[in-house]
């Protein structure tokens, strides 16, 4: 019984809540990136697996989220357990990335993403702010060229990775891809900065609904991105 409370009570944490304390997650830079790595502890995912139907089908969100997810958790708690990487931010273990490794390259990654990826979804998700809109035509020129580069990103990312929307040290926005679990705040990164939006291309992240057809996997992506939660992100990086 003690333990089925203790299931319940985890599970009734908000998204990103570490060490006791909820957090406003749009209103800092990436408060988990800044959260010693011994007090992270695994989030609930903000929505039900159903959520984002018909894009994204119940099955996958679940297999996605309690399995791979997860898994990626679990074997970076056990990278890091007794090193002195517990003391750590996930921001100054990205900065030297290259120094780790693998396991806690690759699962470190994979942990983060994810956060962000459950984060930046949500069916009817708004448009940019007018700040936001304004960076994106300055970057762009136009919504619709970033929506052909970031699709283009994820569509060409060859084998599995993450297309990126980010925010460099000068404030301004770029976009990226990385092979398998980097990401744009790794040093070993071709472009470097703080995404604020993740588009997970492994094959587990759509392969049931849509198989082989990676295009209309990232085109159902783009319906539901949760514009105010980016917008908030790119906000707070450039105030």
């Amino acid at each position: 019984m003690r333990k089925l409370m203790l299931m319940l009570s985890l599970a009734l944490l908000p998204l990103a809540v570490f060490a006791g304390e909820a957090d406003n997650k749009t209103n800092n830079k990436n408060k988990i990136t800044m959260t010693t790595i011994n007090k992270l502890v695994f989030p609930e995912l903000p929505y039900a697996y159903d959520a984002l139907e018909p894009f994204i089908d119940k099955l996958t969100m679940e297999i996605h989220y309690s399995r791979h997810h997860k898994a990626y958790f679990d074997n970076f708690m056990n990278a890091v357990k007794g090193t002195e990487l517990e003391n750590k931010t996930l921001d100054e273990v990205f900065a030297n990335m290259s120094k780790y490794s693998p396991a806690v390259r690759n699962n470190g990654g994979g942990f983060f993403n994810h956060v962000l990826y459950w984060e930046v979804m949500k069916v009817n998700g708004g448009k940019p702010s007018a700040k936001l809109e304004a960076a994106i035509v300055k970057a762009f020129g136009s919504m619709d060229e970033l929506k052909k580069l970031f699709l283009d990103a994820g569509k060409t990312r060859f084998g599995s990775g993450w297309a990126w929307l980010s925010v460099n040290e000068k404030g301004e926005l770029f976009v990226s891809s990385t092979p398998n679990q980097d990401n744009p705040l790794m040093d070993v990164a071709e472009k470097k900065g703080t995404p604020i939006l993740g588009m997970d291309v492994w094959e587990h992240a759509y392969y049931l609904k849509y198989q082989n057809k990676r295009p209309d996997y990232t085109e159902a992506f783009w319906s539901v991105i949760n514009w105010e939660v980016v917008s908030k992100k790119y906000e707070a990086l450039v105030k």
